[in-house]
């Protein structure tokens, strides 16, 4: 049985229709990256207090921290970041959440991974020992332009910090912005490390992101061979169907919902059960 849930920011900017339209869906869990209009990392507690409220009056669990923990240039200072790791923590136990997502860090345009290697493992360590004394686990999502945006740098990341505390989040639409085909190149090499999915996906062309099954990333041949291998965790949408920045992106609740159908109906034709 396989458990879904969303960026739910991409339906509104507002949480009450946010919870409303994905417990309408029938969404149990939610991936909260911003209310309204203001990252998770950024609520006040009276802030936080309204959106677990909320959350409790939607019979909504929190499945992931959709944090920008990790968003920033490598040369950046990194010890503000590293206290607002600390945060991210904080707020993920707060809402009872058992993970939250992390990225490893932008590099200049033209900068050379390998040259920036060590920084990025050393920061990705003290990350991983934040959860480590907060009991969560760190999901590292492939992101365009971050130094583990293909998959044999994810697998330096994950392998090289070493820790049980970090993991992967797949994400096959921005593994196709990479030029990667995702289910081909990366499947069998990280599927040991790869704790929770994003269900997005992209045209290898010009990168346009579409509906789970109508781009390049393989979704459903991945998702037979993750039911073939017995996994059992969130599959999270993030659909960015009508915009996608740096930061995050947006849907709108109609093409939310197309996207939620999308990827149904895939589950449905395999004969996978969902909740």
């Amino acid at each position: 049985m396989w458990t879904l849930s969303g960026f739910i920011d991409e339906i509104s900017p507002d949480f009450t229709e946010q919870c409303r339209v994905a417990a309408g869906l029938g969404l149990t869990f939610a991936e909260i990256r911003s209310a309204w209009q203001v990252n998770i990392l950024d609520l006040d507690p009276a802030q936080l207090g309204v959106l677990q409220r909320t959350l409790a009056d939607h019979d909504l669990r929190v499945s992931s921290i959709g944090s920008p923990i990790g968003k920033i240039f490598i040369d950046e200072d990194f010890a503000p970041h590293l206290d607002r790791m600390r945060h991210a923590a904080d707020v993920a136990r707060l809402l009872d959440a058992p993970y939250v997502r992390i990225f490893s860090f932008f590099l200049r345009p033209g900068a050379d991974p390998a040259a920036h290697r060590d920084e990025v493992i050393d920061r990705m360590r003290a990350l991983a020992r934040v959860a480590e004394d907060a009991d969560l686990i760190l999901l590292h999502e492939n992101e365009k332009e971050i130094y583990g945006d293909v998959p044999a740098r994810c697998l330096d990341v994950v392998r090289s910090v070493g820790s049980p505390h970090l993991r992967l989040a797949w994400d096959p639409a921005n593994f196709v912005q990479v030029g990667v085909r995702p289910y081909t190149d990366g499947y069998a090499v990280l599927r040991p490390h790869v704790e929770y999915i994003q269900i997005k996906d992209a045209l290898a062309g010009d990168g346009t992101v579409v509906p789970a099954g109508k781009g390049d990333g393989e979704v459903d041949r991945t998702i037979r061979a993750l039911h073939h291998d017995g996994f059992d965790g969130f599959f999270s949408l993030e659909p960015h169907l009508s915009a996608a920045t740096a930061t995050g992106g947006f849907s709108g609740e109609e093409l939310f919902r197309t996207a939620w159908q999308a990827f149904t109906d895939l589950l449905t034709t395999q004969g996978i059960e969902y909740r």
